[in-house]
């Protein structure tokens, strides 16, 4: 989600259940209390199974999970399937990261917007929803009025995306580029990239002819207004506007219009103060890179356009 400058695209997830993680804290326990009397491989045992356990800060081993703030509504990078379960993208990866580590990634609903703060204030332990790395959000500045709200996060880089406009299929309305958007209404996802650029675009509009912006908690609220004919266009990432055209009413409901824009990093977001836990999620993630775990992710997804070749720390712009 490529919000603010924030993109969320950043312009929004159990992500794993937590199955299994009881017996992995209590293996990761009786190792670190160095009781060898009851297992005596259980040292090795860890290593084979998750090779870098060892990176992670103890207190999340302890734990045997990693809890994850995310907007779980923005297919195919996290969404709810049928039965309920949280799958996508995201929820993929993070699943391969955890067997690297050993622990479980548990995915937690949350709105968009409020993610950075739950992560702050220690709800969550990383953000991963979609989420575009930018200087803004390492710097904890706001997008909107340029001033410092907070520390600020650090970025895992582990997708690339830009965003892109959508409208009703067939009804495109002469739409091509952003600036084509003047004078008419947009919907979109609040607190993302889309509603950056969207308000942008509107300050150079002439006089009577600003972009109508109509911003939602989540993206599936804004199709759900453009398919009744509530507005002329919606915008979101790449890949999920993408999937909307391809699946909302068996692909009869939208189309995409023009080319993507502000192509940028999804990151996993981390407090500034757990740069040992950030290294740990990009030792795993270069992991499943180099082991081609994260390839088959990409491709089951249909997102290989966003595949990146390494791990990378706020390489966002």
């Amino acid at each position: 989600m490529t919000a603010s400058s924030t993109r969320r695209t950043t312009a929004a997830h159990s992500r794993l259940a937590a199955v299994g993680a009881i017996a992995v804290a209590g293996a990761l326990m009786l190792t670190g209390c160095g009781d060898q009397t009851k297992d005596n491989g259980s040292e090795s045992d860890t290593a084979a199974s998750a090779p870098l356990a060892g990176k992670l800060p103890q207190s999340i081993r302890d734990k045997g999970v990693i809890k994850v703030g995310s907007d779980i509504a923005y297919a195919p990078v996290e969404f709810k399937d049928g039965s309920g379960q949280t799958v996508g993208m995201d929820p993929d990866v993070a699943a391969a990261m955890g067997k690297q580590l050993g622990v479980d990634f548990q995915f937690e609903n949350g709105t968009f917007d409020t993610l950075i703060t739950g992560l702050r204030s220690k709800r969550y332990d990383i953000a991963m929803s979609a989420m575009t790395d930018t200087k803004d959000r390492q710097e904890g500045i706001d997008s909107d009025t340029g001033k410092k709200v907070g520390e600020g996060v650090d970025f895992v880089d582990y997708f690339t995306a830009g965003v892109s406009i959508y409208t009703k299929k067939g009804d495109d309305q002469g739409i091509k580029t952003w600036s084509d958007l003047c004078g008419k209404k947009i919907v979109l996802q609040r607190g993302t990239v889309s509603e950056d650029l969207a308000k942008a675009e509107s300050k150079k509009c002439p006089a009577g002819k600003k972009i109508a912006i109509e911003a939602f908690d989540n993206d599936q609220q804004a199709q759900t207004r453009l398919r009744a004919g509530g507005a002329a266009a919606g915008s979101s990432d790449f890949p999920v506007a993408a999937y909307a055209v391809k699946t909302s009413g068996g692909g009869k409901d939208f189309e995409l219009v023009g080319e993507q824009v502000e192509a940028a990093p999804y990151g996993i977001a981390v407090a500034k103060n757990q740069t040992q836990l950030r290294d740990a999620l990009k030792a795993a993630l270069e992991a499943i890179i180099k082991n081609g775990e994260y390839e088959k992710i990409m491709k089951k997804w249909g997102v290989t356009d966003g595949s990146v070749q390494e791990a990378t720390i706020n390489g966002g712009k």
